[in-house]
């Protein structure tokens, strides 16, 4: 098992990750974490743990580490989205065929709120990017 282990782990928190080196080349045969780092995803920051220095090695799977988790979590806010696409067809479906009145009037208000502002943040979204187009033509 041992072998097959990473040389370093990578605990997730909500803004990045506390950096571990893996050990288990020592007597007892055991697995032992000792951190060397702490990862901010949001400001690219990369703070040597205690008295630490960080080795070149160190320093570039900690940079690995940043992109491929940066990339899982912008995919994850796209797939989010299409999620919410579905949701809002199942939603639409709800309120045509199965939602009592008291339901409905218990969730129009919000819907056609979040519904409203989200539509009012697409269109200028849009209107923004046809300019850019249409300013570098």
């Amino acid at each position: 098992m041992s072998a097959d282990l990473p040389e370093y782990y990578f605990r997730v928190r909500e803004n990045g990750a506390f950096v571990f080196r893996v050990d288990t080349e020592n007597r007892q045969r055991r697995i032992e974490m000792d951190q060397i780092a702490v990862v901010n995803i949001r400001n690219g920051e990369i703070k040597p743990h205690g008295q630490r220095q960080l080795s070149d090695q160190d320093m570039a799977e900690i940079k690995s580490w940043m992109a491929a988790r940066a990339a899982t979590l912008a995919a994850r806010d796209t797939d989010d989205i299409h999620r919410a696409i579905d949701h809002l067809n199942l939603t639409a479906h709800w309120a045509n065929s199965r939602a009592t009145d008291e339901q409905l009037e218990d969730v129009t208000d919000a819907l056609l709120l979040a519904m409203h502002d989200l539509r009012s943040v697409l269109v200028r979204k849009k209107a923004d990017r046809l300019i850019k187009v249409r300013g570098g033509e």
